[in-house]
């Protein structure tokens, strides 16, 4: 392997990262800023991220794709809750319709990234793979959009399992699922509750291949409800009033829905218990045990609950396909897993459904001025920038009550309102800085595995606007609609930029705009 070292280029925008966060700033930036320099960087060999990567059976969306989907693109598939590969397919539409192939650079791994207040601008270090040779190369760029997504791409999360190298069958992780691998006729089990293993449960059951029995095997169960495919209101209006306007309607209408829901469980929980363990226990057959696998220790949505495109999962425990067993793992075994009551589960297949290993920004070490910044020390402003990171875009959608894109749309919009104004007064740097002391707890408000593990390598948020992270669709856009910036954002310019006396404090100079509205 050889080792080169190439020029760098100046940008005015680097998009780190080309799944579905990514390309979608790049059409939105490419649209607002059509003279702009723009570059979309990718680590990997194809564009699409978490819809490229996965590739376990059943992958699909957990939010319907008038959501999930871009708002300038309209979803034309029959199906709502869409298979990985009809969103890679729309995802490659896009890139063609916008012309996006020619600032997409696969192979483009951002290594690290310092900003320099002299410069105004971030130099980054991104490492070029090819078939034989590495390339480390420099970039400048004025703005840094991370559309990363909020996980390691290169690991997912598997616990220890005493015993793990005495089972004689397959051990798969999700994330890494082989190429054409055959399971059919195979006894399977499913180490998990969350959205994956839900997923593969009917998927594994399903003809042609099938497995022989499939068991999903939980510590703690999950809410789980039965959502339809087709979206049959969608249908007809888009039969009525086109594609466009159809869809747009259809998103309206599931925005409005999916924020009525949540609310309307987190208001009245103990309804919103009885009311999913009815429809639960009516998708199952009578003598199903619901209070003991399906009875979460928690209140609906503290978790994200977990969709099944028309009930499939519990179809196939209905069927005689799938199983539930709710217990803890003492090791595994030659056969299969032994259980702490004793019980031993036979498999040929094991399947670690068992979380992510969160990480922002692809891993990419910050620095601002030579100081490396932590990522725990700042906070986010407006769910869209950092405290004390210059012009450093955060692409962190929805996770609780709507769609992931819906925000990332909303970030896309505000980003190039803030760049127009920038440019229009001769601003290079914005930069949010936080009053002294103010308080700031965790910035997700989810209790799953997977971000209480990270919680102490995540930003964090404040307790009031604009620092708190809203998690409703309707009041960020109603937030966006008003003032562009408030007093907590600061302006500069190259030659007159804030003075640093340590990483996230700022001394102002008399040429710092701080406040004002669009």
């Amino acid at each position: 392997m050889d080792t080169s070292t190439v020029s760098a280029e100046c940008f005015d925008v680097v998009v780190i990262g080309a799944g579905i966060s990514g390309i979608g700033a790049a059409c939105y930036l490419t649209k607002e800023f059509p003279s702009k320099k723009i570059a979309v960087l990718e680590g990997r060999d194809n564009i699409g991220g978490t819809w490229d990567l996965f590739r376990y059976p059943g992958i699909r969306s957990d939010s319907d794709l008038h959501t999930y989907g871009y708002e300038f693109k309209p979803w034309r598939h029959e199906s709502a809750i869409a298979d990985g590969h009809l969103i890679r397919d729309y995802l490659r539409e896009t890139v063609e319709e916008y012309g996006l192939e020619r600032l997409i650079r696969l192979r483009h791994e951002v290594v690290s990234a310092d900003w320099s207040s002299d410069e105004a601008l971030w130099t980054l270090t991104v490492r070029v793979t090819d078939d034989e040779t590495v390339n480390e190369l420099t970039m400048k760029a004025r703005w840094v959009y991370g559309a990363t997504g909020y996980y390691r791409y290169d690991e997912g999360f598997t616990p220890k399992f005493e015993g793990r190298d005495e089972f004689a069958g397959d051990i798969l992780h999700p994330q890494h699922w082989p190429e054409n691998y055959d399971y059919s006729g195979k006894k399977v089990v499913v180490i998990g509750s969350g959205a994956t293993a839900i997923t593969l449960v009917p998927a594994m059951t399903a003809d042609p291949g099938a497995a022989r029995h499939v068991t999903m095997l939980q510590r703690t169960p999950s809410y789980i409800m039965a959502l339809p495919r087709v979206d049959r209101l969608s249908l007809q209006l888009t039969k009525l009033f086109g594609p466009e306007r159809g869809y747009a309607l259809t998103r309206r209408k599931n925005v409005w829905r999916d924020q009525g829901f949540v609310k309307l469980v987190q208001t009245f929980p103990r309804f919103g218990r009885a009311m999913i363990r009815y429809y639960t226990k009516k998708a199952l057959p009578a003598d199903f045990d619901v209070d003991t696998h399906f009875n979460p220790p928690y209140d609906p949505w503290d978790q994200r609950l977990c969709a099944t495109p028309d009930g499939d999962f519990f179809q196939a425990i209905s069927d005689g396909k799938a199983s539930v067993v709710t217990d803890r793992i003492v090791r595994f075994t030659k056969d299969g897993i032994l259980l702490a009551s004793g019980r031993e589960l036979k498999a040929d297949v094991i399947v670690t459904a068992t979380g992510l290993n969160m990480r922002f920004f692809g891993g990419v070490q910050q620095s601002v001025d030579g100081k490396p910044v932590v990522l725990s020390d700042t906070v986010t402003y407006r769910g869209m920038l950092l405290s004390g990171v210059p012009n450093w875009v955060v692409a962190l959608g929805y996770t609780k009550s709507s769609s992931w894109t819906l925000k990332v749309g909303l970030t896309s919009r505000y980003i190039c309102d803030l760049i127009k104004y920038m440019d229009a007064h001769g601003h290079e740097v914005a930069v949010p800085v936080p009053d002294a002391g103010m308080p700031t707890r965790p910035l997700l408000d989810l209790t799953a595995g997977y971000v209480t593990r990270s919680m102490d390598t995540l930003p964090r948020q404040g307790t009031g606007l604009p620092w708190r992270m809203l998690t409703s669709y309707s009041q960020d856009a109603k937030l966006l609609k008003g003032a562009l910036f408030d007093r907590h954002l600061q302006f500069s310019a190259r030659t007159s930029a804030p003075v640093r006396s340590e990483y996230g404090k700022l001394q102002t100079t008399t040429s710092q705009q701080q406040g004002g509205a669009r």
